[in-house]
């Protein structure tokens, strides 16, 4: 039997999950001696029960191992074990660690990796700051880790790879099986500046529980997790708890206090979470990255900056109209007293500077960039 192998077999056992076997690999060091080990041995175990016992002394590779194992190795996908060097070592040292991780990409052990997760129903505001906040992390040479879900995690991935970073996506299904559907594309550019991410055989859905249970390795994973627009019921809070739980930081970006969509968020602040505005408010909490030379995240807004110093009266006042959320044209036309000709003009010009977002219905927003 390959190593490998033997750690699928293992992990495959019914009855036996994340806690019980590191326990046991804490004893026996690998799957192997655990197959081998005395009856005596075993049952000295915290958690394992005779059953547990029976079911391990008969082991056996089933057809299933065997088939998700070749799968893997068909579609170019590494899996790494608990005892593998490159097992990231933050994740290591939680309770539960998955035994076995199938990989995408490339990942290594290094701990500078911060979680950002949010509301797969995101606002503009949560988008443009996950976006921008990623980026800026990108320049400090910090992962970006997320779930490659719809809305903010899409945003985390996608602000990371635009600042030339690297990002690792943790799904909530396996590799075989991408999820959701439309971030095919971002799916294999993650894996080209990062790596992605599963705990799960190769072909396993999408299914509900899977979720929270990825979301200790979300966490587990990374020095820290910032939360980007939560409702109070919203998993990334659960993420949070359990990144509270791992002695991990927790981090918040505050959002307006009209948005639903932020209660969460504003949850996590009154007990105590770190509000976050920027990326050096992360890196405040993180020492040992602090002597990271920042790259020229600050270059591009420099350069905007100097474009709204040149913006006429009419252009001035139509920018200084405009915030982080999205606001309809008609409103813009109300405020500012410009006609609607000029006025489209106008927006069209702040756009194709870089300063002004268009959303859909005619929505428009301050660029990310200026926030």
């Amino acid at each position: 039997m390959s190593e490998v192998l033997s750690w699928l077999t293992l992990k495959s056992i019914p009855g036996l999950g994340n806690y019980l076997i590191k326990r046991l690999i804490d004893r026996f060091a690998s799957p192997e001696k655990i197959f081998k080990a005395p009856r005596d041995s075993l049952l000295g175990v915290e958690g394992i029960t005779p059953r547990l016992v029976s079911a391990i002394r008969n082991h056996k590779t089933s057809d299933a191992v065997k088939k998700d194992y070749g799968l893997a190795l068909e579609k170019g996908f590494q899996i790494i074990t608990l005892e593998d060097s490159m097992y990231p070592e933050l994740l290591r040292q939680i309770p539960d660690p998955p035994s076995v991780l199938y990989i995408y990409g490339k990942i290594d052990n290094s701990i500078n990796n911060i979680a950002v997760v949010g509301s797969r129903n995101a606002t503009g505001y949560g988008i443009s700051m996950t976006q921008r906040l990623c980026r800026d992390l990108a320049a400090y040479k910090i992962k970006v880790v997320s779930g490659m879900a719809m809305g903010i995690d899409t945003a985390a991935h996608k602000g990371t790879l635009s600042g030339n970073g690297k990002t690792f996506a943790v799904l909530g299904s396996g590799l075989g099986r991408i999820y959701p559907a439309e971030n095919r594309k971002l799916f294999h550019s993650i894996a080209e500046n990062g790596a992605v991410i599963s705990e799960f055989p190769v072909m396993t859905g999408p299914d509900s529980h899977h979720f929270p249970i990825r979301n200790r390795v979300i966490s587990g994973i990374s020095l820290g997790t910032v939360v980007v627009e939560a409702t109070k019921r919203s998993g990334s809070l659960i993420t949070a708890r359990i990144a509270g739980e791992q002695n991990r930081e927790v981090f918040a970006v505050p959002g307006s206090i009209q948005s639903f969509k932020s209660t969460g968020t504003h949850s996590l602040l009154k007990q105590g979470a770190k509000l976050v505005e920027n990326a050096q408010d992360i890196i405040e909490e993180l020492p040992w990255a602090l002597n990271i030379e920042p790259g020229n995240m600050n270059e591009s807004r420099d350069k905007i900056k100097t474009v709204v110093s040149s913006l006429d009266s009419d252009e001035l006042l139509v920018y200084e109209v405009l915030g982080p959320y999205p606001v309809h044209i008609d409103v813009i036309m109300r405020k500012t007293s410009i006609a609607s000709g000029k006025l489209a003009g106008i927006l069209l010009k702040l756009e194709l500077e870089g300063l002004v977002n268009q959303n859909p219905g005619k929505l428009f927003s301050i660029s990310e960039e200026m926030l």
